[in-house]
């Protein structure tokens, strides 16, 4: 599909003054979305200051919807079925104090957690009680998801509600086809929308993109003319319609903050951005094929470590090819392809020889759960002893099949034992190892719901009460050790007896502690 001059993207020029002030206003907390929009036709209704009491005999605000019609809050791609988690998800509780809770929750540097959040804000649930037509809590979710770097999952809820049904929806839409490198695609929905109605940027970086040179020209020519564009922004535009300009000169700083659409025109001008320093889901668009091995290896680290990508992606990237020099990654890379080669052997001493190194080169890097999805499963088949028994047995307590992969081991010591208490759920007349050890016990021998979290309980704020449970082990993990047994006990008592005991292994074997 090709882009017509006098199509959506060349609405005329002279309504772009009020259209880019419009677009200056906040629509998102992630502070680096494009503003890809000219004019958003969505917004909050203005409230009332805090405390005001004008028109307070009015009736209260009424959500009206048709029957039937479907709630943009309420959609997921994870049944109830596949979480379990109840369809009545958020109870009675308000929008915004999920959001507040969503927002303020950064489970970093613990897998369970980070892999409970994600379902979470997947889950498809009934949606909040004063949900309406705009989408407000979903877009929290997609934000937050965009915010972790998991951008497969935002395409999906966002193909689910429909990137063009809101503006909002569209920006982010937009902006997570740039990432991925589906920038031809997300110019197209743009053109087929004749409701949205893109920013200067937008509309000339779309035109070049279908071929459209000699109108994008004229979109940025006029409105430079009319004074609607900066003088930086009209030098970076021209740079990128021109490459001859572009090598005339030095080329412009980056704005502060990038956006994709930015990243895309330093991209084009042969100036690429280091993503290394900017948001994690950045890091996507250094995983495409153009790239050096290099960057995607250290982009697919990044992203693996958080989650947002299958470690089987990092299995392939680094047994790509050899490294051609050492040091960083590419020591990495070659300890990760000495164990891969001795465990598909079935090589017992070369995997012994391997292990140690590999170990350390993937905790440099907090990428041990990763390693042990790939590893745990094959090393429990083979004969190790020292060292390697004792990493291949972390490992084992690391992986998804935690139980059963410890089942047979004999502790070596009190602190292994605890820990293969832990992943049997046991922990009964075990000595723990350390104060993380102590904090966690409790929540396995008589845990008990915190005060305030059973109150929330009370009015089947089930997710609200995951979300608070999850926000006292983030708390607990950087040194508030009573808060580790409050949060670990509320997902025991809420059924998540799975997510409890990997994050308190998590809690025990990860360096993650603030």
């Amino acid at each position: 599909m090709s882009i017509r001059p006098g199509a959506s993207l060349l609405l005329p020029i002279l309504v772009l003054a009020p259209a880019l002030a419009l677009a200056e206003q906040p629509l998102s907390a992630i502070d680096w979305l494009s503003k890809s929009l000219a004019m958003p036709q969505s917004a909050a209704l203005p409230q009332s200051p805090a405390g005001s009491t004008e028109n307070a005999d009015a009736a209260p605000d009424v959500t009206v919807q048709p029957l039937g019609a479907q709630v943009p809050d309420a959609l997921g791609i994870l049944s109830d079925k596949v979480t379990g988690l109840p369809r009545n998800l958020w109870g009675d509780a308000p929008s915004a104090e999920i959001e507040t809770l969503i927002n303020g929750l950064s489970p970093e540097g613990l897998p369970a957690l980070q892999e409970l959040m994600i379902t979470l804000l997947l889950a498809e649930a009934d949606p909040p009680v004063d949900s309406g037509a705009r989408p407000q809590l979903l877009l929290t979710r997609i934000d937050k998801l965009m915010a972790l770097g998991a951008l497969d999952q935002v395409r999906a809820l966002i193909e689910l509600a429909g990137p063009a049904s809101s503006p909002e929806l569209f920006r982010r839409s937009f902006d997570t086809g740039l990432l991925v490198g589906e920038e031809n695609r997300a110019c197209m929905v743009l053109a087929a929308s004749p409701g949205l109605s893109p920013a200067l940027p937008t509309r000339i970086f779309c035109l070049a993109r279908q071929g459209d040179w000699s109108a994008a020209a004229l979109t940025l020519d006029t409105a430079t003319a009319l004074g609607q564009v900066s003088a930086e922004q009209a030098d970076l535009l021209a740079r990128f319609l021109d490459p001859d300009t572009a090598e005339a000169s030095d080329p412009p700083a980056p704005p502060v903050p990038v956006t994709p659409l930015d990243m895309k025109i330093f991209e084009a001008i042969g100036e690429p951005l280091p993503t290394a320093a900017l948001p994690i889901a950045f890091s996507h668009a250094d995983l495409a094929p153009n790239q050096g091995w290099k960057a995607r290896i250290e982009a697919a680290e990044r992203l693996a470590r958080v989650g947002a990508i299958s470690p089987n992606v990092l299995l392939g990237l680094y047994t790509e090819r050899k490294p051609s020099a050492s040091g960083g990654v590419w020591d990495r890379a070659a300890a990760f392809q000495r164990l891969d080669a001795a465990v598909e052997a079935g090589d017992g001493a070369a995997t012994a020889r391997a292990l140690p190194a590999a170990w350390e080169a993937m905790k440099s890097v907090e990428l041990e759960v990763p390693l042990a999805d790939l590893f745990a499963d094959k090393l429990a088949r083979l004969p190790l002893s020292g060292e390697a028994r004792q990493i291949a047995t972390a490992l084992a307590l690391l992986s998804p099949d935690y139980e059963s992969l410890t089942a047979a081991i004999p502790p070596v010591d009190a602190r292994e034992a605890f820990l293969i208490g832990l992943a049997r759920g046991q922990v009964f007349n075990l000595t723990p190892p350390d104060s993380m050890g102590r904090a966690i016990a409790p929540a396995f021998t008589a845990p008990s719901l915190p005060e305030d979290i059973a109150d929330t309980l009370q009015h089947g704020r089930v997710g609200e009460a995951i979300l608070m449970a999850m926000a006292r082990i983030t708390a607990g993990a950087g040194g508030d050790l009573p808060q580790v047994t409050a949060g670990l006990s509320t997902l025991r008592k809420l059924g998540l007896e799975d997510v409890a005991r990997r994050t308190a292994l998590e809690l025990m074997l990860l360096e993650r502690r603030g």
